[in-house]
């Protein structure tokens, strides 16, 4: 096996490492690869195959296009500092500092380093927060967290602090079975570890009472 096939054959190996893992930044990790690179050999084992990965593996690096370590490394750090932050306004803020980046070129770091969106840098920020105890936010990145959590409301998303703290009741019409009649469904979901419990009922006046709710509720913090 020659230079080029070894080479296509890491990258091929990168694709299915991927597909096994359901996850492309797992796979980048093992392999050493870029998510950038990822989805180029992506793109072209699906047009060519093998053969379209040996042909890239034959061209050299255009040097002169690659980002300044110290450069990539300041869109990094903004990106977690500022989350909030968009690529054209990172972009215009490191060029006031006379780092000199495009908002393209912002955006492809941001692939690089899995921070493409606003919940994944925020992510990235309550990582180095966790890391670092005692330190102070700014207030930029106090509005970036307020933003995401009523973003989280606005989605029906809720904050409970434990299984048991919060449920949530519904009674809704299942159907008609022969014989019986009506049946009624009273449903009983924990905000905060998501079980659900289901109860049938042939009449509605019990499917709506609370009791179910209430033993639902201790039900779940039995819950080992």
């Amino acid at each position: 096996m020659n230079t080029d096939q070894k080479i296509s054959k890491n990258k091929v190996g990168l694709l299915k490492l991927a597909e096994m893992l359901g996850s492309v930044s797992e796979a980048c990790k093992v392999m050493g690869y870029s998510r950038d690179s990822f989805y180029r050999f992506k793109e072209l084992y699906e047009k060519g195959g093998e053969l379209a990965l040996k042909e890239i593996s034959r061209r050299k690096p255009v040097v002169k296009n690659r980002m300044a370590p110290e450069i990539e490394h300041a869109v990094v750090e903004m990106a977690i500092e500022d989350p909030a932050f968009g690529q054209v306004r990172v972009a215009n803020e490191l060029t006031k500092r006379g780092q000199f980046v495009s908002p393209t070129g912002v955006r492809s770091v941001w692939v690089r380093n899995d921070l493409q969106t606003f919940a994944r840098r925020l992510k990235a920020l309550e990582a180095r927060l966790a890391q670092t105890s005692g330190r102070v936010l700014t207030e930029q990145q106090v509005r970036a967290m307020e933003k995401a959590q009523q973003e989280k409301e606005a989605h029906g998303e809720i904050e409970t602090a434990h299984p048991g703290y919060l449920g949530a009741q519904d009674t809704y019409y299942v159907g008609t079975i022969k014989s019986m009649g009506r049946i009624y469904g009273q449903t009983f979901l924990d905000t905060h570890s998501k079980v659900a419990f289901v109860k049938l009922y042939d009449r509605k006046e019990r499917a709506g009472s609370g009791r179910y709710a209430e033993r639902s509720r201790h039900r779940v913090l039995r819950q080992p």
